[in-house]
């Protein structure tokens, strides 16, 4: 059974971003970064929908997904691939609009207030236009090294 452990969910704290991927069902790949997402239990990943337009298309053709995060100062990274589907009401949209406030409050406690006010300027108010949940199938270690990138873990 795949398993996100304490490790991961401790990356996906750090990081400053997720890579999200899907394909067409023309299979022409969308890569898109998320900056609000959180892990929900030992195998389903939130990520908030505030702008995505083809990724949401690509979902409802080939729900199959591939999403990466990463954390550069312990040199750790995983992917997550799996089974993507799309809420637009009920508890995960509300789950949703509650990580985009705390992704928002821990911003403008981190961020220089110079980039801070840019990215206000972008995006005002967010408000999920829908919660992507992924049910995770598989787990593998990004870590750069000859023993570990591209490891199945999970």
């Amino acid at each position: 059974m795949v398993k996100i452990t304490d490790e991961m969910k401790e990356v996906s704290q750090k990081t400053h971003g997720w890579a999200l991927a899907t394909v067409s069902k023309e299979g022409i790949p969308n890569v898109v970064a998320v900056g609000n997402a959180k892990i929900l239990s030992e195998n389903e990943i939130l990520l908030a929908d505030n702008f995505m337009s083809k990724t949401v298309k690509n979902i409802k053709e080939n729900p199959e997904v591939a999403a990466a995060i990463w954390d550069w100062d312990n040199v750790l990274g995983y992917q997550f691939k799996g089974t993507a589907r799309i809420e637009y009401s009920g508890e995960m949209i509300e789950e949703a609009a509650a990580v985009d406030m705390a992704s928002a409050k821990s911003r403008k406690k981190n961020l220089p207030p110079e980039v801070f006010a840019k990215l206000l300027e972008r995006m005002p108010v967010l408000k999920p236009k829908a919660a992507i949940i992924i049910t995770v199938k598989s787990i593998y270690n990004i870590s750069p090294g000859r023993q570990t990138a591209g490891k199945l873990l999970s």
